[in-house]
């Protein structure tokens, strides 16, 4: 059975994407830690991320850095943390939450948004990668 975030990828599930290329997809946690946490997903489905070779182990960090890059010029916050935890979703996926306390990372605090606050926002760090 195809994971959430294959759904996602294959439009048949919304999300409010910020980037996306040939091997990747970022969008916006729909339960997000703090304001802007965004997702970056391979779109091929793997379980693991030490199971995926070096070039698309190598090519979602850099995906995910720019995504970062985009993310830290449009949600004020001390830095980016970046977290890969994986039990939720049996996909690759990198967790890339604006930070301003710990307790930012601690997946216990959620934030809330309005539909039009996650599409503004999800265009905004579009319109921010380089």
């Amino acid at each position: 059975m195809a994971s959430i975030f294959t759904r996602i990828i294959n439009g048949e599930l919304p999300s409010y994407k910020v980037a996306e290329d040939d091997n990747f997809i970022a969008i916006l946690d729909v339960n997000p830690n703090a304001k802007g946490h965004t997702i970056c997903i391979p779109k091929l489905e793997i379980n693991k991320i030490f199971d995926m070779d070096d070039d698309l182990y190598l090519g979602l960090m850099k995906f995910s850095k720019d995504v970062a890059t985009a993310l830290e010029k449009t949600v004020p916050c001390k830095r980016i943390g970046m977290a890969v935890i994986g039990l939720e979703v049996p996909h690759v996926h990198v967790h890339l939450i604006p930070l301003n306390d710990m307790e930012d990372m601690r997946f216990q605090h959620k934030v809330t948004l309005e539909k039009d606050e996650f599409e503004t926002l999800a265009k905004a760090i579009h319109s921010n990668l380089a």
